[in-house]
């Protein structure tokens, strides 16, 4: 053995092929095959992959030949590897794969493009001419790779330059190319991809069979390979958008602040996601049939600004029709389409191109739409309407929970509310129900009808027998028309609702149960003394909304219950303490015992609470003026009918402001008592804002300015009190008296405002004369005498008033009132100077102070 060379043993191996397969097969591990493989293609090296259109040119050495049957899937997974895989790099991978497995000399790849045409994609050698990149149509007797595409079927062939199928020979031209294995690329449902071939030069061997075998095989991977990809590519597209998704949802579902703040961010994503200009979204009220906004892109810095609401029908425009029928709008040029109104595009200049329009779903309705403009990268496809769908269903939820935010966040407020009502109220204890109920309620009242009558004379603790006499009346004024009509109330029920109404009442100065008693009253005087006619369920109605039109007030205007960020403002926007005092009665009717309504049928019981919150909000001054205007055109018209129940329900409203400001037409001593009690409780109001931010808003609550109180009342009198009597007179003539107390007590205030303003221009001319006299004294002192012609001329010192106003707002929460000029400016009265005159507080409702003493 120590004889045996190394040639010999080669030549041995060369001689006994079967036994180097044989040992290699049993005794060599496939590891150390790879690694002699690897070897070899390095001192080799590898033939050059380039695509014809420049875009790939490498130099690698495919894996597959170095890979045993069981390990081919993970060389797919390598293809797949970078997302920009697309067919033509699967096939030339392919493609080299196979050349490498036959160790062709050279290999093409051919593609098939849409127009069913052969082109050349790929090549291994530089040095190849193609006389085009397009073979033009498949068909036979061209060349060769035309032939196998039109025929579907590989072919092999050791004569290339004589086969009469192809006699163009191979597709790219080559001159030392001798022997040829065509493959077909096919899909799964048998259509032509492409074609792979592979050659071997002049002076090498043959291809056999059995290479053209394992080409098919390499190769067949071509469709597998193609889907892989796709799917790939598919579901790297979906990640994508998934991730999108998730910071949308997570951007808008962390922080919803407000349904404007989910709205801008929904317009934001939206952009981002097909890559659009502009966005609107447009939400969708059923009630009335309209789409609206709030928030618009604008395309400036300032862009998602909240804006004025606009509004309009659900069958206008494209985002209408899309509202309408559900049916998404792709268009691609704007003005082409009828349904686009160009009058926005001419109003801001902007060019409107083309549009993507999507409904918004939330539980199978449409609760609005999304519009994007103007896709930046030219006209909105098929994929950005799929993933559009998809981020409209995140949308509609997070727009739901948006609004379901919000109502938890005003029930919160509610809440905070309902708690800060129970902690300071109860409802009436069995004591009080006792002795109340022990108390004969009278048969008749002398003098309840008038309309001078001082309610505020009645001692707190029989205020509820006389509000049980009053509301007993009201239930059995048409017992004549139905024989039952007496039976349709409960007198338990009746005391421990009064009295839990007077419970209810806070101690402030002057909107307390004794304010709330003299409306009730007032209302009960006009709906007894006038031909009025309402229905039974309408004067029941106007008689408890006066019993609980100030439930719970604290004493404070709305203004500064705005001001103060009171949780009730933050439920009630508008006309706050009012919907406050309506929330409250039914509050108070809930109770067990006291649903004094509990003999009326659903239909009546319905009706009753409607017709109560109308008459409570009807004490906002802010909405007196539109209500009285209203009714004094169609009085002045003479259109007015009580068949009407709109006319009614305006009657109703004005009728509540004028029982509201019942203490204006009483006697001249029992109101300008009621004045120092009002002004108490507006001094008080101005003393916390002086505290809270430094000042006082109006300044008719400022305690340093108390003079200014008659000339406020000849304004409050003309402007709000007057009008009000005056309609009411024209439609029930009854009420006239109301009208004779204002004009008289008008007249008291004018005649102290005159007075006031009297005293206060010789106060000034007084002051006048003596700045005068200091300054001739200073003149005498400072220079000598200077005779003149008349030395005994006196200095005549004169002043002049410029005659001023104070304007005063009325506020909209304390409308029973005489000293309510908080909003409007005050009326010309004809005089030419401003009056004061100083009233004191007393507290006391029923002074024993005469009017001299004052």
């Amino acid at each position: 053995m120590a004889d045996l060379q190394p040639d010999t043993v080669t030549q041995f191996l060369f001689d006994n092929p079967d036994f180097l397969d044989t040992f290699v097969s049993q005794h060599v591990h496939e590891d150390r095959i790879r690694q002699w493989s690897q070897r070899k293609h390095r001192v080799q090296g590898h033939n050059a992959v380039t695509l014809t259109n420049g875009d790939l040119f490498k130099d690698q050495r495919s894996n597959w030949k170095n890979c045993v049957q069981s390990k081919k899937w993970r060389i797919l997974q390598d293809l797949t590897k970078d997302n920009t895989t697309n067919k033509a790099r699967v096939f030339t991978e392919l493609a080299a794969c196979a050349a490498e497995s036959v160790n062709a000399d050279g290999h093409n790849l051919y593609l098939v493009d849409d127009q069913n045409q052969l082109f050349l994609a790929s090549k291994s050698s530089k040095n190849q001419r193609a006389p085009s990149a397009c073979l033009g149509r498949i068909e036979p007797r061209t060349s060769l790779p035309a032939y196998v595409a039109f025929t579907k079927e590989s072919v092999l062939t050791n004569s290339l330059l004589g086969d009469p199928r192809f006699p163009l020979g191979l597709g790219v031209e080559s001159d030392r190319g001798v022997s040829a294995i065509a493959v077909p690329l096919l899909h799964g449902n048998n259509a032509i991809l492409g074609v792979v071939e592979l050659y071997r030069n002049y002076g090498s061997v043959p291809f056999s069979p059995e290479e053209e075998e394992v080409a098919d095989m390499m190769l067949v991977w071509a469709d597998i390979c193609m889907e892989y990809v796709e799917m790939y590519n598919s579901m790297m597209k979906q990640r994508k958008l998934n991730d999108f998704l998730l910071a949308v949802t997570k951007s808008i579902f962390q922080d919803i602040v407000s349904m404007d703040t989910v709205i801008m961010k929904i317009m934001n994503y939206a952009k981002k996601l097909v890559i659009a200009d502009r966005a609107s979204l447009f939400l969708v009220d059923t009630k009335s049939s309209e789409l609206y906004a709030r928030i618009f892109d604008t395309g400036r810095v300032e862009e998602h600004i909240p804006q004025k609401e606009i509004r309009f029908p659900m069958d206008r425009g494209v985002a209408g029709h899309v509202a309408s029928s559900g049916e998404v709008l792709n268009i691609a040029d704007a003005y082409t389409d009828s349904r686009f109104n160009r009058d926005v595009d001419l109003q801001t200049g902007y060019r409107t191109k083309s549009i993507l329009c999507m409904p918004i779903y939330n539980r199978g309705n449409i609760i609005g739409v999304v519009q994007m403009v103007n896709k930046i990268d030219g006209v909105f496809t098929k994929a950005d309407e799929e993933s559009f769908e998809t981020f409209a269903i995140y949308c509609g939820l997070a727009l739901h929970h948006a609004k379901l935010y919000d109502k938890i966040r005003r029930s919160e407020q509610k809440y905070r509310v309902a708690v800060e009502v129970l902690s300071y109220h109860s409802q009436c204890n069995d004591e009080e129900y006792l002795v109340t109920k022990q108390v004969p309620i009278p048969s008749d009242i002398p003098d309840i009808l008038d309309y001078d009558y001082s309610p505020w004379a009645i001692d707190n603790d029989h205020k509820p027998v006389y509000v049980l006499y009053m509301m007993r009346d009201i239930f059995k004024m048409h017992s004549h028309k139905n024989k039952n009509e007496e039976r349709r109330f409960d007198l338990d029920d009746m005391i421990r609702f009064t009295l839990t109404v007077r419970k209810n009442y806070r101690n402030v100065p002057y909107h307390n149960w004794a304010h709330a008693f003299s409306v009730a009253h007032a209302m009960f005087t006009v709906i007894k003394t006038s031909q009025h006619r309402f229905t039974p369920i309408e004067c029941l109605a106007l008689y408890v909304a006066c019993l609980c039109h100030d439930l719970d007030h604290r004493g404070k205007t709305n203004a500064f219950m705005v001001k103060s960020a009171s949780p009730l403002a933050a439920i009630y926007s508008t006309s706050t303490m009012e919907h406050h005092h309506f929330n409250h009665t039914v509050t108070i009717l809930q109770n067990e015992g006291h649903n004094i309504f509990k003999h009326l049928t659903s239909a009546e019981y319905k009706q009753i609470l409607s017709d109560i919150r109308h008459c409570i909000l009807a004490t906002d001054l802010a909405l007196f003026f539109s209500n009285r205007s209203r009714l004094q055109d169609i009085a002045d018209k003479g259109e007015f009918s009580w068949e009407s129940a709109e006319h009614r329900r305006l009657v109703m409203a004005n009728s509540m402001t004028a029982a509201d400001l019942c203490s204006m037409y009483k006697p001249w001593n029992l109101q300008v008592q009621l004045v120092d009690v009002i002004m108490e409780e507006f001094w008080q109001q101005g003393d916390q804002e002086k505290v809270k931010i430094g000042y006082v808003q109006n300044p008719i609550m400022d305690r340093d300015k108390v003079n200014e109180l008659p000339e406020s009342q000849v304004g409050f009198l003309v402007g709000i009190c007057l009008p009000c009597y005056e309609v009411m007179a024209q439609i029930l003539p009854e009420t006239k008296p109301m009208v004779n107390g204002a004009v008289a007590n008008l007249k008291k205030w004018r005649e102290l405002a005159d007075k006031e303003a009297r005293e206060k221009e010789k106060e000034n001319e007084e002051k006048e004369k003596e700045k005068q006299t200091d300054e001739n004294q200073d003149e005498v002192i400072e220079e000598p005498p200077v005779k003149t012609e008349n030395p005994s001329d006196d200095v005549k010192v004169t002043s002049e008033m410029t005659p001023s106003s104070v304007d005063y707002a009325i506020d909209d929460s304390a409308s029973d009132t005489s000293f309510l000029a908080a909003d409007k400016p005050l009326p010309d009265l004809g005089s030419d100077r401003t009056s004061n005159i100083s009233v004191p507080s007393e507290k006391t409702v029923l002074s024993s102070k005469s009017d001299e003493s004052r």
